[in-house]
């Protein structure tokens, strides 16, 4: 997401903030249209989805989606009221949970609404490691996929383990699965992936769907086409990075993204837990 981007939307999130007692609240009338969504009955399909959320850790949902009118003008001057939901940051935030990520709109609610800060800065980088997060859940399920399809064609876990980490070696110019482990002072017991910047997650994700994709059209068996074939796809899409002026080996190692998980699965405490203090302070 371009940082022009992340400003419009920022602005357009805080200029939707309301206060009701004392608590900040949004429309849903007017969240449906941050969110990108067209439809009302689309919108509160994902609105009873976050109430449920909301029930299942064991929280009111009364105390987080208020049911209100909202009035809207109609053609010559004419007003209608319209059902609405009053929404805290909170409940916010599982809307956005449940939402399309596709959306970019949705992408940047969810982080949002998950930070208790008005600077952009931290709103950026949290969207960041939220990609890097995506990018990583995404390489994970394209190697299960590719395990599958060599499963059935003669490989086992072994030939697997080796399959990729061929694939590793062609990626970055020679250097193997350990080696990088060692540049990156990772631990052996981890995946590499796990300390990969982004772009390159990326890039191992494409050769790995790549190779899926080769390994059903040309109907490959057995662990040695199939290892070829998907070190031919490395050593494609290393020579495109290079052509743009990126060497996978040199980039510099990331954070570890079970931290970065971590981290991200506690800003949704702590938005419960502001939003009971903030009960617990309306209640005395």
């Amino acid at each position: 997401m371009k940082k022009e981007q992340i400003i419009e939307l920022f602005e357009k999130f805080e200029s939707a903030r309301t206060n009701i007692e004392g608590v900040e609240c949004w429309s849903a009338r007017e969240l449906r249209d941050l969110f990108g969504y067209t439809k009302w009955s689309n919108f509160m399909n994902v609105i009873n989805k976050a109430k449920i959320a909301c029930e299942k850790v064991g929280e009111n949902p009364n105390y987080h989606f208020a049911d209100v009118g909202k009035m809207i003008n109609l053609a010559k001057g004419a007003m209608r009221e319209v059902e609405d939901v009053a929404l805290t940051r909170y409940a916010c935030y599982l809307i956005a949970q449940n939402g399309n990520p596709s959306k970019s709109e949705v992408a940047f609610a969810q982080t949002y609404f998950a930070v208790q800060t008005r600077k952009q800065e931290i709103i950026e980088q949290r969207l960041l490691d939220v990609a890097r997060v995506v990018a990583r859940e995404k390489l994970s399920k394209s190697e299960k996929k590719l395990s599958g399809i060599i499963y059935e064609r003669g490989v086992d876990d072994r030939g697997f383990a080796t399959i990729r980490s061929k694939g590793d070696s062609a990626l970055f110019g020679g250097h193997t699965t350990q080696d990088m482990k060692k540049r990156f002072g990772a631990s052996d017991k981890k995946p590499l992936a796990d300390f990969l910047p982004t772009l390159t997650i990326k890039a191992k994700d494409f050769a790995i769907e790549l190779t899926s994709h080769k390994v059903v059209e040309k109907d490959l068996k057995k662990e040695k086409p199939i290892t070829d074939e998907h070190v031919d796809n490395n050593t494609a899409i290393r020579k495109m990075l290079i052509e743009r002026g990126v060497r996978p080996e040199d980039l510099p190692p990331a954070e570890d993204v079970d931290k970065i998980r971590r981290r991200l699965a506690g800003d949704e405490r702590r938005v419960l837990k502001d939003m009971k203090k903030i009960q617990e302070m309306k209640r005395k």
